[in-house]
């Protein structure tokens, strides 16, 4: 008899309707081609969704979805990927969110591949689910509250196995820089938590009880084992310490593996944890690797650090749990935990731009309060800071006096400006929450620069290097062009937000020698001169153009497995018997164990460039042209337009220099060109072509396209 388990996937979709009250399941099995996690949730957002929805209305859908990897026991696979329309960007397109955390652990563990939301509720609702038990509840009593005291008040009512993922009031107000929490302070983004909002749905508390089938669990744990014994590296996949140690080769100032003697979990419950020197092939100590608080905060951090945590399958720990009292005392949280932007927004994006506005400075115990009383404010209101690119916006309004001449006088009037000066966070805490309730002039702050720039003639800031944004349809850098130039720069212009790329990044900041990722990047994408050394960028060439799609391609393959992109790939190792080499089939490897299916990476690759394809499509239905008409498959002049400081900064530069990250732009087009071919694009529009379509097998798709007369 054949084996009728499904393995990997669980095979079913759960699917709620807020307006009808209705609750179904329906087969993952039509999907499977799109892997799960972001093409999953992308193929239902094209078939579903139609071109031209308003974002916020019922029509609009919200596609939760994770991917066959997921909970599986594959080390570093506990992301989920939500896709929904953008609220923040030109034309509303379709967009991803991801998160960490164990909200995605737990829908699979209930036994679902996606939940699909769509309707409208007339009342605050939340969805619980626990295993096959789905209830849409009231939600009146929680309505109004903070992320905190909602995940609270939801587990001590459904009990404490259950995870939560919440929007705050941010989302409720229907601010489009809104997001959805999870398991306190993992955040899904681009403005999941307007949608929700819209939807009356304040969250999702899922509690998972079952398991995933494994295909081959010996391989699975022999994989598991290899990979942490001699390929993974630290967060984002750093793979020498940042400081000399006796057992290593190299070392590099600008890595987060910060482990060393003498450095220690200061606060940890009953006494100090020092991390030591962990080394490569020690698989229980990988977890002391990365002790993020003191890179991203300096040495003050250390007192205040209760732990480094992680999510679901982690064995890195990125994440920090910090006790600051006298952030409590400034108007935020005593306990704190994140990662990444919400450990810096104030010290490392405000307080340069800030200037003479704040006395206060980096990698200083005043910066350090600063920093987690806006990060912990922000995860508490469900805001969002699109990539910190709301905390650069604040502080320029700040020291341009952009506030003084725009906000009505009783607005300006509300607020002791001083505080800046005085080193008062509260101060931040006041705005934050002001800008939430979505009521007032400054809350245009939270619509993006789309809005408020030319709202209040301001398109100057638009198009300036402090400001970060890197394209006009309204979304800022993520590892652009300071990150192996061309490269970093061309895949910021292909999705319909911030790429959320590390892929590149993982490279550039792994800590080798220069000369020998040059040796691994002739080895992967055909030469040397892919990679270029930091601002010393050469003109584009085919070898670049091999970086930027693998790059890409690797990302949308992770959000789809869903495994997480700050540490894969497995480019390189830091084990120097491997001469720091990692393992690029690690993926394919998993997957066959975890699902049963014989795949080879490049069939993987062909997947997830199939899957990036397909939300091209579904762009290009949905954009509007020069003329407001709504379908339009010019990508190359409507949609990956990068704004002009790339090629204006450094007037006394020319690009190609050393000590400028300049670009030229007709080298860029050039990248552009490269990069389409290289998808199978059309080379001049950069859209989907017949023929490309005919390759990935996405006769559906080509269809609609050609009835729409969007095909070149």
């Amino acid at each position: 008899m054949a084996d009728e388990k499904s393995y990997g996937w669980a095979g079913k979709i759960l699917r709620v309707n807020l307006t009808t009250g209705s609750i179904t399941t329906e087969s993952t099995a039509p999907y499977k081609e799109y892997i799960g996690g972001m093409g999953l949730a992308n193929k239902i957002m094209y078939d579903e969704v139609p071109a031209g929805t308003d974002p916020l209305s019922e029509e609009s859908k919200i596609v939760y979805a994770v991917g066959p990897l997921t909970a599986s026991g594959v080390p570093l696979a506990g992301r989920t990927t939500i896709s929904f329309l953008s609220t923040f960007t030109k034309d509303h397109l379709v967009v991803d969110a991801h998160c960490g955390g164990m909200i995605g652990a737990r829908i699979k563990l209930a036994g679902y591949d996606a939940i699909i939301v769509e309707g409208k509720s007339d009342k605050p609702v939340y969805l619980h689910i626990k295993d096959d038990q789905v209830e849409i509840k009231d939600a009146s009593f929680v309505w109004g509250m903070g992320t905190r005291s909602t995940t609270e008040a939801l587990n001590r009512l459904e009990g404490n196995r259950a995870c939560v993922a919440t929007i705050g009031p941010a989302g409720e107000n229907l601010l489009p820089y809104a997001v959805m929490m999870n398991s306190r302070n993992h955040s899904a983004g681009a403005g999941l938590g307007c949608i929700m909002g819209s939807k009356k749905l304040k969250a999702l508390v899922v509690e998972g009880n079952g398991s995933v089938n494994v295909k081959d669990p010996k391989a699975l744990a022999d994989l598991s084992d290899y990979m942490l014994r001699e390929i993974v590296g630290s967060n984002n996949n750093h793979v020498v310490p940042s400081t000399q140690q006796e057992w290593a080769e190299y070392y590099d100032k600008g890595t987060r593996w910060t482990a060393r003697k003498g450095l220690y979990w200061a606060d940890a419950e009953g006494e100090p944890i020092e991390t030591g020197e962990p080394k490569p092939g020690e698989i229980n100590t990988v977890g002391y690797r990365c002790m993020k608080t003191t890179k991203d905060e300096g040495p003050e951090a250390e007192k205040y650090t209760i732990k480094m945590n992680g999510c679901h399958s982690c064995p890195i720990h990125c994440y920090s749990d910090m006790r600051v009292p006298n952030a409590k005392k400034n108007g935020g949280f005593e306990i704190t935990g994140n990662t990444c932007v919400p450990n810096f927004p104030f010290s490392i994006y405000m307080v340069k731009i800030l200037g003479d506005h704040t006395p206060v400075k980096a990698s200083t115990e005043d910066g350090l309060i600063w920093d987690q009383v806006v990060g912990g404010t922000m995860d508490d209101l469900g805001m969002w800071c699109n990539y910190a690119q709301i905390y650069r916006d604040i502080a320029h309004c700040v020291a341009k006096g952009i506030f003084k001449k725009v906000l009505p006088e009783a607005e300006y009037n509300m607020f002791d400006w001083e505080k800046f000066e005085k080193n008062d966070p509260t101060i931040m805490v006041e705005l934050l929450k002001h800008i939430a309730q979505n009521d007032n002039e400054m809350s245009y702050l939270g619509h993006g620069p789309l809005v408020w720039c030319p709202r209040w003639d301001d398109m100057e800031w638009f198009d300036t290097t402090a400001s970060c944004l890197i394209n006009y349809r309204g979304w800022p850098v993520h590892h652009a062009i300071e990150s192996y130039g061309q490269v970093g720069g061309l895949l910021n212009m292909v999705f319909n937000r911030d790429p959320m790329i590390h892929s590149h990044q993982n490279m550039l900041q792994c800590g080798l020698p220069h000369e020998l990722k040059q040796q691994i990047a002739a080895e992967l994408w055909g030469g040397e001169d892919a990679l270029d050394d930091a601002k010393d960028y050469k003109p584009m060439n085919e070898h670049k153009a091999n970086f930027t799609w693998w790059s890409i391609v690797t990302d949308v393959l992770h959000d789809s497995l869903t495994l997480c992109n700050w540490v894969w790939p497995m480019a390189q190792s830091p084990s120097k018997s491997r001469n720091y080499r990692g393992d690029l089939d690690l993926e394919a490897k998993f997957y066959k164990a975890v699902t049963g299916e014989d795949i080879t990476t490049d069939e993987l690759y062909k997947r997830a460039a199939k899957i990036m394809t397909l939300q091209r499509a579904n762009t290009v239905r949905g954009m509007t042209d020069k003329d407001g008409k709504m379908g339009c498959n010019d990508c190359r002049t409507i949609h990956d337009v990068i704004t002009q400081w790339p090629f204006t900064k450094d007037p006394d530069k020319e690009p190609f220099t050393k000590g400028t990250d300049k670009m030229e732009k007709e080298d860029f087009q050039k990248g552009l060109t490269m990069l389409y071919e290289k998808f199978g694009w059309d080379s001049e529009k950069g859209c989907p072509t017949a023929d490309c379509l005919d390759y990935y097998g996405m006769d559906d798709v080509k269809a609609e396209l050609q009835s729409l007369n969007l095909l070149p």
